[in-house]
């Protein structure tokens, strides 16, 4: 059973579970989602969806915030997962260096890349689900599904 409630494309979610639950069923919400930009500010939760992400996938590592070393990349489950997080980064041309970079070798491998903090990228990335997560109120967060621009 869903903890999460939805509203076309946006979905309350009520406490820590909700959210992982909502990247657990991101596959069923984004057909071929192989892309994914998540946008919000500190402690929305961005890591917690992609702890649930990780769980769709089979991925059983415990899954981390990439802050410090950027990039992490699981490859234990059906498939493979890279997470970026940009936080860090912000010269933009370093930004989108290290992007176009874990998206060749992502696309070579198949992998799902989930990128944090997209918005220190200055090239535009039109096939990409994008979700924005934000606060509804202290315990309680917002998260909005936005399809690809070349959907």
């Amino acid at each position: 059973m869903n903890q999460w409630q939805s509203t076309d494309s946006y979905f309350l979610l009520e406490n820590l579970e909700a959210t992982i639950s909502l990247g657990k069923a991101l596959h069923d919400l984004a057909p071929n989602l192989r892309l994914l930009l998540l946008e919000g500010p500190l402690g929305a939760g961005k890591t917690s969806l992609v702890k649930g992400i990780a769980l769709s996938l089979g991925i059983k590592e415990p899954i981390t915030s990439p802050t410090f070393p950027l990039a992490q990349h699981y490859s234990s489950g059906d498939k493979s997962l890279f997470h970026l997080d940009l936080y860090r980064l912000e010269d933009h041309q370093a930004a989108d260096d290290l992007f176009l970079q874990e998206e060749e070798e992502a696309l070579s491998l198949g992998a799902l890349i989930v990128v944090e903090w997209p918005e220190r990228l200055t090239i535009a990335i039109p096939d990409a689900w994008k979700i924005n997560l934000g606060y509804k109120n202290d315990d309680k967060r917002i998260a909005q599904l936005i399809p690809p621009l070349a959907a």
